[in-house]
């Protein structure tokens, strides 16, 4: 709804009006939809840090709180009360199920999660070495090419269909991908298990000893996915609405989004903070203080990873579930791990220095999780895979929204243009 109008003034003493779009929380946005045309001027945003591409009811954040809901749900809420497979319906359905839907809803994801016997010969044709987030956004496409209904992003019924399809398959493309890359037989899904367990046991189990899934693991696990099931307009999200804005599928849409998601800036933040824990253990030099020290040096290229985020200037809400639930989980499993002491003195550390504390700089959701992916028994290769099976959710529904909104276009970015003018071509020989 619009309330209210803004008005743009120019140096020529000429203006434009601009509606302005209210929000039910957070900031309202003023429409600049007929800047271009109205004045002849586009507006210039890197990094769209201050650009709403869309409208939403999935997702709310507010980074000066530390406050993260799904359709009104808290996060901590839904994290300790909630399975992944319950979130992952809020996201996309816009309600919490209730025990008829969510039986109906888990049946159709348990039922769905083989892979077609033709996919074996593409893990086979990735090399040992490959990164399993490579094999992932590979696979995701390659899934589509079996399910050619679903590539019509209109109809709701193959939308769904669509989505169930994914949510189901991915675990089970992760878990290949894994065994793959350490020359495993690959596990196929058994359907008397639930969602997490059954990832567990494809990435775990093998054929010569038996294996049972340890409860712990699971509560573990199922808690990390919902943590990262959406978060607003990030990268990822964000270039899977840039993708489906051209009517591309939901696996092309998707597969965008994980290798989005792969960067270190996004998704791979996990993995980076276990190696720096990892080079601060394994560095006789090092100590907290100079670890600190190295951070706030501008002419030190040493980044701390794990702490700040691009919305947050509280403690990430996420990592704040997961900072008290780390060392339960840890002590449940009876696992001791350097690497979480350091994490710990390191978090106590910057929240007692006035450089951190000045800049809002807190631990975020990626200090946490890669400490805790480690002790669950995943290779830090894996880490960004987890976070996108958790992340899946989230790129669905918005994918979902997108394509049910009216006022959805092909996402085209304007540019400043700062390049040569007008020159005269010079034939090759007088050049």
């Amino acid at each position: 709804m619009t309330d209210g109008n803004a008005t743009l003034h120019f140096a020529d003493d000429s203006s434009i009006e601009l509606e302005r779009i209210e929000a039910t929380a957070g900031q309202p946005a003023i429409d600049i939809r007929r800047l271009r045309a109205d004045s002849g001027h586009v507006t210039f945003d890197p990094g769209f840090a201050n650009t709403a591409n869309a409208t939403s009811s999935l997702t709310y954040i507010n980074g000066a709180a530390g406050e993260l809901r799904h359709r009104g749900y808290s996060i901590e809420d839904l994290a300790l009360n909630c399975s992944f497979l319950e979130v992952a319906y809020l996201l996309m359905y816009g309600k919490l199920p209730n025990r008829a839907e969510l039986d109906e809803w888990e049946h159709s994801i348990s039922t769905h999660t083989l892979l077609n016997e033709e996919m074996r010969s593409f893990f086979d044709a990735f090399p040992r070495r490959a990164h399993p987030m490579g094999v992932l956004a590979s696979a995701t496409n390659a899934i589509s090419t079996f399910y050619d209904v679903y590539r019509r992003p209109t109809r709701k019924r193959e939308i769904d269909a669509g989505a169930r399809t994914l949510i189901a398959k991915l675990p089970t493309v992760a878990a290949w991908a894994y065994k793959k890359s350490i020359g495993e037989p690959y596990v196929y899904p058994s359907n008397d298990l639930d969602y997490v367990e059954n990832f567990l046991h494809m990435m775990f189990a093998r054929p010569v000893e038996d294996w049972t899934v340890d409860p712990a693991v699971v509560k573990a696990l199922n808690v990390l996915l919902i943590l990262h099931a959406d978060h607003g307009q990030n990268c990822s999200t964000a270039t899977v609405r840039a993708v489906g804005s051209s009517r591309a599928s939901m696996f092309a849409s998707v597969a965008a989004g994980m290798c989005a998601l792969w960067g270190p800036l996004h998704g791979g933040a996990n993995q980076s903070v276990i190696e720096m824990l990892q080079e601060i253990h394994d560095d006789p030099d090092a100590t907290i203080e100079s670890t600190l020290a190295r951070a706030k040096d501008k002419d030190d290229d040493f980044r701390l990873m794990g702490f700040g985020h691009r919305v947050y200037s509280n403690y990430d809400p996420r990592a704040r579930v997961l900072s008290s639930y780390a060392e339960d989980v840890l002590d449940r499993m009876e696992t001791t791990d350097p690497l979480l002491e350091i994490a710990r003195e390191l978090e106590a550390a910057a929240l007692a220095d006035d450089y951190f504390v000045d800049r809002k700089i807190y631990p975020n959701v990626d200090f946490y999780s890669g400490i805790i992916f480690r002790a669950l028994g995943f290779p830090s290769r894996m880490f960004t895979v987890l976070f996108a099976i958790g992340r899946l959710p989230g790129w669905i529904a918005n994918w979902m929204e997108m394509n049910s909104d009216p006022d959805t276009r092909i996402m085209r970015p304007r540019q400043i243009y700062i390049g040569e003018t007008a020159r005269d071509f010079v034939p090759i020989e007088n050049r």
